[in-house]
């Protein structure tokens, strides 16, 4: 074998450009295609918006105006705008920012000074606009590339920045933003920053009570066992409460960064809520007990946070400053101060919390025995367990070699019969793709406890499967797919599935992890060109573009693809539904109407809703009143 000659010609230095653009997931995690809420178009809106919100931090104008059209982005802000002689090098040289003067911004997210660089970087066409005192500057560029520089003008419009960009489709491959997503993410600055008004395409978001108005709003107030407790300090605010529902409910921020993945300061609230409990009644509650159902917010602003990653979702910082406390000891006396004055002057908020620890308790020794029992099954089956077609790699695996771009893929299909599970099985990619076979229709667990989890053998081996019994800490897989058919008995299970995860793993869809598989209605073709279509739009185009009389088959089953055809729609060209909860969703009035007693609003919303070809119409009518019929009886 010839020897490979290693002289200073095969050594490169990309420019910043070209670093960003051949390494996004470095700069804004994964890319995705805007289906999940961390995909990397949500990460570049972001990170324009932090520069915003900074201003505003700073005492320099309360609105934010975000325009999304058809892929451009348009964010306005009226702080004080660039300077207008570093316009192009703020957006376009790598560590070039105001954050680097902490006396500007002493507690900012974005101090690595790439932000907004990386979105210029990302975008087909970036276009920045700074007015300053009745004079404008405008840059343009294309992929990070400065393509005009425009000459400075006069303008009569308020000081303010407005940046304008379309993400690069070679990059971001069939993107679409999600106004569900976008609307979630401007409702928490809103939250984080109250007075605040962020204008959305022609919605306006603002919030007086910041984390109060959160929870406010995630849980309806007859859900809860107690008015929310807001505390609230120079550098940390914290609302807190508990409902009804299973698991803990956390939503954590650091310097106005939604840390999805927790970190320190989440770790030191969910301490300091025990201890303090435990001591003001002089009771060792078990911690279970104490955290169960809990709903909270945490919001902490330090200087030079540390987090896990780019992205900046788990943070990592053990100290606020150089020479201050640490910021567990901080959150721990925090919490411990306040809370304990507060339940000292509210014996009704004590009596209502006291009441639900102690109701935790009970139902947690009530399941003990089954429990065991359940688990011990659950053990056995892992070992040979038919229902699980497991993969290599797991969103919860810490082994550093294994990539995180890897990870975020790991996915898990929940499909029903054999037929669908061994078409997806066969075309599954082994390293990252699992299944799970569900035999016939799940049980209807609105209503029941969580006892039911581990009665029922199947929800059992569900959860050991994805290993969320104890928490979300360590879920093994990132995407969790419903994959059923698109008929009645196919919807019929997609709703008992999302009953099951709504009302005993909330959490698992309010992070982003469960998702719908869309599959192919029809399959249009003739001898030269095949077409997979996802709907009556899409089949009539196909039929279009190869003319003549081609080949059209309708899909009613996932068992009818081939295991060959399946490859297609799960693999790079996969498309998934995600089930996202809306800032006014209630889980509980969702699950009533739609899982409740058969109500005749809902007959009606069926028979209203339901979508068939003339020649099955017989047929899904036949099966729908089966289906009401069936629901009537299990009500009574």
């Amino acid at each position: 074998m010839a020897e490979v000659t290693y002289t200073e010609d095969n050594i490169r230095s990309l420019d910043w450009k070209e670093h960003i653009r051949m390494r996004p997931g470095m700069y804004i995690g994964k890319l995705g295609d805007g289906s999940a809420a961390d995909d990397g178009i949500y990460i570049l809106l972001k990170e324009v918006i932090d520069n915003s919100i900074d201003e505003y931090v700073m005492g320099h104008g309360r609105d934010i105006d975000i325009k999304i059209e058809e892929g451009l982005v348009s964010i306005r802000d009226y702080g004080r705008g660039i300077p207008l002689g570093k316009v192009v090098d703020c957006v376009s040289k790598i560590n070039t920012g105001g954050k680097y003067d902490s006396k500007a911004f002493k507690k900012s997210v974005g101090l690595n000074g790439v932000g907004t660089k990386a979105v210029n970087a990302l975008s087909e066409n970036f276009r920045v606009t700074s007015i300053r005192d009745g004079k404008a500057k405008v840059a343009e560029f294309e992929r990070g590339e400065l393509v005009k520089d425009h000459k400075l003008k006069k303008s009569s419009e308020p000081n303010g920045t407005l940046i304008e960009f379309f993400p690069d489709k070679a990059i971001f491959k069939k993107f679409r933003f999600r106004s569900d997503y976008v609307e979630n993410q401007l409702w928490n600055y809103a939250y984080l920053n109250a007075g605040l008004k962020l204008n959305f395409n022609g919605k306006t978001l603002v919030s007086r009570k910041g984390l109060y108005d959160l929870l406010e709003r995630k849980t309806a107030s007859e859900h809860l066992r107690y008015p929310i407790i807001h505390m609230k300090g120079d550098d940390l605010e914290i609302a807190l409460s508990h409902g009804n529902h299973y698991g803990e409910q956390y939503y954590s921020f650091v310097n106005g960064q939604n840390t999805t993945q927790g970190g320190t300061h989440l770790n030191a609230l969910r301490e300091a809520i025990v201890k303090t409990v435990q001591e003001h009644f002089n009771k060792n509650y078990d911690r279970r007990d104490i955290l169960s159902s809990v709903i909270a917010a945490v919001s902490i602003r330090v200087e030079e946070p540390v987090f896990e990653s780019q992205t900046k979702t788990k943070l990592g910082s053990s100290d606020m400053g150089p020479e201050g406390p640490t910021v567990r000891t901080f959150v721990i006396n925090f919490v411990k101060e306040k809370l304990d004055n507060f339940l000292h002057r509210n014996p009704d908020t004590v009596k209502a919390l006291e009441k639900r620890i102690k109701q935790s308790e009970r139902e947690r020794k009530e399941i003990a025995g089954i429990k065991k029992l359940a688990n011990q099954r659950a053990k056995k089956a892992n070992l040979h367990n038919k229902k699980l077609r497991d993969c290599r790699l797991h969103f919860s695996d810490s082994n550093r070699k294994t990539e995180e771009e890897r990870r975020k893929a790991t996915t898990i299909f929940i499909t029903e019969g054999d037929s669908a599970s061994g078409s997806i099985t066969k075309a599954r990619d082994v390293q990252t793709q699992a299944v799970f076979s569900l035999r016939g229709k799940p049980l209807n667990c609105y209503g029941l406890t969580k006892k039911v989890v581990y009665e029922n053998e199947e929800f059992n081996l569900l959860q050991h499967a994805l290993n969320i019994e104890d928490g979300l800490d360590e879920l093994r897989y990132n995407r969790v797919v419903i994959a059923t058919d698109a008929d009645v008995d196919g919807m019929h299970i997609r709703l008992l599935l999302l009953t099951f995860f709504l009302q005993f793993f909330p959490e698992l869809v309010r992070n982003g992890h469960l998702y719908i598989l869309d599959t192919p209605l029809f399959r249009v073709r003739d001898k030269q060109k095949t077409f997979y279509c996802y709907s009556e739009e899409e089949k009539q185009e196909a039929i279009k573009q190869l003319r003549g009389a081609p080949e059209v088959t309708r899909f009613k089953g996932l068992g009818e693809i081939s295991p060959g055809e399946f490859k297609d729609f799960i693999g790079d060209g996969i498309r998934l539904e995600p089930v996202i909860l809306n800032e006014d969703t209630n889980i509980d009035d969702v699950l009533q109407y739609y899982m409740g007693k058969n109500t005749p609003s809902r007959q009606e919303f069926i028979i209203d809703n339901l979508r068939v070809e003339k020649d099955d119409a017989e047929e899904a009518l036949e099966e729908a009143e089966a289906e009401l019929e069936e629901e009537a009886v299990a009500a009574e």
